[in-house]
């Protein structure tokens, strides 16, 4: 018997370099022809790509190079997602926040990229830019919409590492909605090493969550913890952030799920009140990307209506890993 959370969205394929080739092809920027669905995907500016289920906005991915009126030019930056709307419509995510203009969205990125004996700070935009390059697939059914990207890290025109990010979306339910992200990195020509944060031995880097404008105090919660203080270096296969976020009424909140195929699994985590959650591998270490060897990370992401028990998001983590599993 499958999951729940497999009936919202397919378990996330091992054959072939990514788990939506299985039910996807290239399409250029096209959307199939499906089956009837309650899914649309919305192209504006050149830049965004939005999807909507039914009249309901559910997330942007941005493929253009972003810059918020007032930013230095040295924060433009792309390929991320923002926003992520809550079941209400409310945005849950920041972009180009006062106290980190770095923080965008759902983002992934390492502060440590050592190419050719140089160490460079996506995670700040400190060189290394992230470029997009073209759709992988387009896709949209009765259950769920998926898409693809490719990207690529350069050093000016040369690509150092090809990025492949592959989304997920099921139909929410009154719940919660289920994403799945699986990020795709290879070495183009050379190895290049990724890490995260040393000085301050936070670790922080990968994949994280900046949240959006919020009443304190946040929830923050792990498998074995919960309360409103920072976390740095606690282990854990999830974390939620949940608050009520800009003027909404309601509590609603976001979790991220590790797949237990993941290295270094269960990773350690950073978690901050003000509003960022992420996981942060390889954090202290580092991780060496060769040409050939691709490396494969997989995330589920929760948005759920209230806290972390309200939003069932350790039932959801449950059925997240029975997905996996049934690969």
């Amino acid at each position: 018997m499958r999951s729940k959370w497999s009936r919202r969205i397919p378990a996330l394929g091992v054959a072939g370099i990514v788990f939506l080739m299985a039910v996807a092809r290239p399409t250029n920027g096209a959307e199939s022809a499906g089956a009837k669905s309650p899914f649309r995907f919305a192209e504006s500016e050149g830049k965004l790509l939005k999807l909507f289920d039914g009249d309901k906005p559910v997330l942007v991915y941005n493929f253009g190079m972003m810059l918020k009126e007032g930013v230095p030019e040295k924060f433009r930056r792309s390929s991320y997602v923002h926003p992520i709307y809550g079941l209400d419509g409310q945005r849950l995510t920041d972009d180009f926040p006062r106290d980190h203009y770095h923080h965008r969205g759902l983002f992934w990125a390492w502060v440590r990229v050592e190419v050719d004996g140089r160490t460079y700070d996506p995670w700040s935009v400190g060189g290394l830019p992230t470029k997009f390059e073209k759709w992988l697939s387009r896709e949209t059914g009765p259950d769920a919409a998926s898409f693809g990207v490719e990207n690529g890290w350069y050093l000016s025109e040369r690509k150092v590492v090809d990025e492949k990010v592959k989304f997920r979306v099921g139909r929410a339910d009154a719940v919660g909605r289920a994403i799945d992200v699986e990020l795709r990195f290879e070495a183009n020509d050379k190895t290049v090493r990724i890490g995260g944060e040393l000085p301050l031995k936070k670790g922080y880097g990968g994949f994280g969550l900046r949240y959006a404008p919020h009443k304190k105090p946040a929830r923050m919660t792990m498998l074995d913890w919960s309360g409103s203080k920072d976390v740095i270096g606690a282990k854990s296969p999830w974390a939620d952030y949940s608050a009520r976020f800009n003027e909404a009424k309601e509590t609603a909140g976001m979790a991220i799920f590790i797949d237990p195929r993941n290295p270094g699994y269960p990773n350690t985590w950073l978690l901050r009140e003000y509003g960022y959650i992420g996981p942060t591998w390889p954090g202290l270490d580092t991780y060496t990307l060769e040409p050939g060897k691709p490396l494969i990370l997989r995330y589920g992401v929760w948005v759920h209506r209230g806290d972390a028990k309200t939003g069932r998001v350790g039932a959801a983590f449950e059925e997240f890993v029975k997905s996996a599993g049934n690969d």
